[in-house]
């Protein structure tokens, strides 16, 4: 869960890592090959995007400094 400013920066580059590695994954292997590596790295995109999105709701973000 992100706690503080520092956490929703790890979280950001977290997630452009994982988007960076999912798009060399589609380049390398189109279509229906490593489906399950795709797969587990969108989950783990969209569970950040929930976390960020949860953080970015909370009043802590509104009032901490990024």
């Amino acid at each position: 869960m992100i706690g503080n400013a520092s956490d929703y920066e790890k979280a950001l580059k977290e997630l452009r890592d994982l988007d960076e590695r999912l798009q060399r994954l589609l380049r390398s292997n189109p279509g229906g090959s490593k489906g399950f590596t795709k797969a587990g790295i969108r989950k783990m995109i969209a569970r950040l995007n929930g976390e960020l999105a949860i953080y970015e709701g909370s009043e802590e973000a509104r009032t901490e400094p990024k």
